[in-house]
């Protein structure tokens, strides 16, 4: 089926991987429609910075439409993608609208992970989308201003669970929320019954970086105050809390608990007559076209090379796929020179435990820790925003956090009321 003289790419998601897509056929001659179930586009590793309330949920996110201002070749359609026929070439959106392609690059990111563990999904608050972040919170400050309010008569505890970057970056936060702010904001609640706790089944944090820095982020969360629980694993999540152990079983009792252990495919993916391999990532040669089909390709965090090659889940995986399908399509429709096999580059991994402590993994280097990789952090996701709004108001927001520290303790607070669930997305 052609859709006519033009080819036409379709692009399902527009994260990093979508975005790079369409960053890389900036010149083409095709035309170009984006979906995307929101009409924005989520900066997630800055995520847990508007659910610590240092940043504005509008800091990180894009308005999709605004592509067109380099790009006029692209169309946006708000819906979100529940059947794909590949015989047909064609995607049907829960509106039931029709799209035709000649070309189709899946990008739909991943959502939480609970691994089967009971109540997690109806108890936990997981951290992968704006909804999420904008949940957690209001869920936190409420939960502030309700012991504040009727007296402090017990701990207040948070529990983090997942000691990858996102469950350490969020601990150290909230720690320093804890230290830092609720002295001066809260007078009513003693801090020292207020309780971050980190709990991660492995016996480090980070796991996947190099032992001298997960032996430096343990240090920096263990002098922050963060109640380490390496090693345990979490059989149960309860409205009050977490049940952790093997032989002897131990509740962890919670007011907010965090979801940060791991991340899956979309469970509508199963249903696009896609193969899946490892984690139910998508199947991928190493052009990363789809196995058995000619004309589709998957990118980012949903995708694993021949079933089992997995790159991380992370920003720069998915930018590089994201780039790689982008100039393989410019150069199938616009003629070029043919790019060859993927070759992933790995730059590095960095995570932040608070100000002015960072870690930073790069290949064929030392190790870079404290307030030199803090300072390379700040800068490498300033400079990733998209948008040079969205970068001037994360500047400003987190300059005024970190430069006057200290000194400034007011909040990006929302609503502080009963807790409200957000549905997963």
């Amino acid at each position: 089926m052609s859709t006519g003289s033009t080819p036409h790419i379709v692009v399902v998601g527009g994260g990093f991987a979508g975005m790079s897509v369409l960053k890389a056929l900036r010149t083409t001659r095709a035309r170009i429609t984006l979906v995307d179930r929101h009409a924005y586009s989520t900066f997630q590793p800055l995520l847990y910075q508007v659910a610590t309330a240092t940043l504005n949920p509008g800091d990180i996110t894009y308005f999709l439409r605004s592509v067109r201002t380099r790009r006029p070749q692209v169309r946006f359609v708000n819906g979100t993608v529940t059947a794909m026929d590949h015989d047909a070439r064609t995607v049907t959106l829960a509106s039931g609208r029709e799209l035709s392609y000649d070309y189709l690059v899946i990008a739909t990111g991943v959502t939480a992970n609970y691994f089967g563990i009971e109540g997690a999904a109806e108890h936990a608050m997981p951290l992968y989308t704006r909804n999420q972040a904008i949940a957690l919170r209001d869920a936190i400050f409420t939960r502030l201003e309700q012991v504040a309010s009727a007296g402090q008569s017990g701990d207040l505890r948070v529990v983090v669970v997942g000691g990858g970057a996102t469950g350490v970056e969020t601990a150290g936060a909230l720690a320093e929320l804890r230290n830092t702010d609720m002295p001066v904001t809260y007078p009513e609640l003693d801090a020292s019954r207020t309780h971050i706790t980190l709990v991660e089944m492995m016996p480090a944090v980070l796991g996947p970086f190099r032992d001298d820095i997960q032996a430096y982020a343990k240090h920096a969360l263990e002098r922050r105050g963060v109640d380490l629980r390496l090693g345990t694993a979490v059989k149960q999540v309860r409205p009050d809390g977490v049940v952790v152990g093997d032989k002897e079983e131990e509740l962890i009792p919670a007011g907010v608990i965090i979801w940060a252990s791991g991340v899956r495919p979309h469970d509508v993916v199963a249903q696009w007559g896609l193969p899946q391999g490892r984690g139910h990532r998508i199947s991928v040669d190493d052009h990363l076209q789809v196995q058995g089909l000619d004309r589709v390709w998957a990118v980012g965090d949903v995708a694993v090379e021949n079933g089992d090659r997995a790159l991380p889940q992370l920003a720069q995986p998915a930018m590089q796929t994201g780039r790689y399908v982008g100039s393989l399509l410019a150069a199938k429709i616009d003629g070029g020179a043919d790019v060859g096999r993927f070759s992933y580059r790995d730059l590095g991994t960095m995570a932040t435990i608070g100000r002015t402590a960072a870690v930073a993994q790069i290949p064929h280097l030392p190790s870079v820790t404290g307030l030199p990789a803090w300072l390379v952090w700040m800068a490498v996701h300033l400079s990733q925003l998209l948008g040079n709004r969205n970068r001037i108001a994360s500047m400003i927001n987190l300059g005024a956090k970190y430069l006057f520290w200290g000194g400034n303790h007011n909040a990006i607070v929302g609503e502080t009321r009963h807790r409200v669930r957000v549905p997963e997305e």
